[in-house]
């Protein structure tokens, strides 16, 4: 059975975890109310997860470009390869996208991306109030975009794997 590389079924189930992670903390830290240290440290820690995902993402894309994926398994229409290669095309944007509307968000808001603790990231302009509204908004509906894909994603996932009985999820895993 052709099967993905081990690079590329690491640098996938590592994004996928710290996309969930960084979804559920992102709901967790916008549901404490007010300003404390907890919510302080759960931006940050989201901030920092947002931008380890955005650099796995450039990894993730230079690793495809030069590693062809295995070829499609013949026993899957072409119409189902046609709205997998859709999906995985915008989950490619999502992956970049929601992590940069995020840094964008944060600096249009006043607020530095200080990775790690460690590197303080560029601004990339002054904070802006109206583009801080807008880009709240953007961050929002392009995560919930990519939670929405991501579900679709795994849903489609196991229904090859559960119902058509196929190789698909199975090329993904490292058994």
């Amino acid at each position: 059975m052709p099967r993905y590389t081990k690079t590329a079924m690491l640098l996938h189930w590592l994004v996928a975890l710290l996309i969930i992670a960084t979804f559920f903390l992102g709901l967790s830290m916008v549901a404490i109310p007010g300003f404390s240290p907890t919510k302080l440290k759960y931006f940050s820690w989201h901030k920092w997860m947002g931008v380890t995902v955005l650099l796995l993402a450039v990894l993730r894309v230079l690793w495809r470009v030069t590693h062809r994926p295995p070829p499609k398994l013949v026993s899957i229409p072409d119409w189902q390869h046609k709205i997998a290669e859709g999906m995985h095309v915008l989950l490619y944007l999502l992956i970049f996208a929601v992590p940069l509307s995020g840094y964008l968000y944060s600096y249009a808001a006043g607020v530095p991306v200080v990775y790690l603790g460690l590197w303080q990231m560029p601004a990339p302009f002054a904070p802006d109030p109206e583009l801080k509204a807008t880009l709240k908004t953007v961050h929002y509906v392009l995560t919930m975009t990519m939670a929405a894909s991501v579900v679709a994603h795994a849903l489609a996932a196991l229904k090859h794997h559960f119902i058509d009985r196929d190789m698909t999820l199975k090329r993904m895993l490292p058994l």
